[in-house]
């Protein structure tokens, strides 16, 4: 059946929510894309004057895409070349969703989108649903199609695994910048042992190249060894700057509501490194330079002032 202006602007109304949730449950700004239109597609196909609450509709529709989704990403991932990494967003990307509350920014937080690679797709569906979007657990129930207590249960099970990587509380324009200034600082001095004094003893560091930029294919641990890794990161080389394409100038920026390094070569965004920090220090450096997860980023980053750079040149 033909929709009518008033059933695709109905949709259109729900579009943000529902690509906040695809976010959430992909960690992909254009899976989740994707996932969204196809929702809209079933939408088109279905007859809508028999739909009684059609937000609902298509969340479970979405929801359920979604699942499927993961469930083929999890092969996928098996073959991906190095680690894999959520797309960041920059701050102000409407995909980010609601912010209102410390739940919904914590949910967003690009250390608890890396654990919730962790989980099982439906304790993900149900983690996203509750926590960030606030849904009853007889709605989850009705979504998912189990009951209100397998709902509750695995709510609980996905919190507990998720509970180690949640962000901090929040973070304002003026620290992320005295964040970066500091990590730049210790990066670029040619010494790890002012690395070593920000990072936390159990430090990681790991970066998402898709085969496409050089990445290492396993995680640096430890302080010293990931101060030894960023140390050599950031000293100046040609191959690099041909990697790049350029020199790239460094910014600090919110990203995932957290701290990162953004490299910039000629308007393009590089590469963004989140920081994960807690009050003991760094305790995680995670880059993406995968250039395919950096699309939304470099047209973000050119529709916005995000200020000037920390470093200029800086490779």
């Amino acid at each position: 059946m033909a929709l009518t202006i008033s059933d695709v602007d109905r949709f259109e109304a729900a579009r943000r929510r529902l690509e906040a949730i695809a976010y959430r449950m992909l960690g992909s700004a254009s899976e989740a894309e994707d996932a969204v239109q196809e929702t809209y597609l079933r939408w088109q196909a279905a007859d809508v004057g028999r739909i009684e609450v059609p937000e609902a509709w298509l969340t479970k529709v979405l929801t359920n895409l979604c699942l499927n989704q993961l469930t083929s990403a999890r092969a996928r991932r098996e073959t991906y070349v190095g680690q894999w990494l959520p797309e960041p967003l920059l701050e102000g990307d409407p995909m980010l969703g609601p912010a209102e509350t410390v739940e919904q920014r914590e949910s967003v937080s690009y250390a608890v989108m890396v654990l919730l690679e962790r989980l099982s797709p439906n304790e993900r569906a149900v983690y996203v649903l509750r926590e960030a979007f606030a849904y009853s657990h007889r709605e989850i129930a009705e979504i998912l199609d189990l009951s209100e207590a397998a709902s509750q249960q695995i709510f609980h099970r996905a919190k507990k695994h998720v509970a180690q990587g949640r962000a901090r509380g929040g973070i304002d324009d003026a620290a992320v910048r005295r964040i970066v200034e500091e990590f730049l600082a210790a990066a670029t001095s040619g010494e790890t042992q002012p690395l070593i004094e920000l990072l936390t003893s159990d430090a990681v560091a790991m970066g998402d190249g898709g085969g496409k930029v050089p990445a290492r294919a396993s995680a640096f641990e430890g302080a010293r060894a990931v101060a030894k890794f960023l140390r050599g990161l950031f000293k100046p080389a040609p191959a690099k700057r041909n990697l790049a394409g350029g020199s790239p100038d460094l910014y600090a920026a919110t990203v995932n509501g957290g701290p990162a390094v953004v490299a910039v070569v000629d308007g393009r965004v590089f590469g963004i490194m989140c920081l994960e920090r807690t009050q003991e220090g760094i305790v995680a450096v995670r880059s993406q330079v995968n250039p395919d997860k950096l699309e939304r980023a470099t047209q973000r980053w050119a529709a916005d002032d995000f200020g000037p750079p920390v470093l200029t040149e800086a490779l």
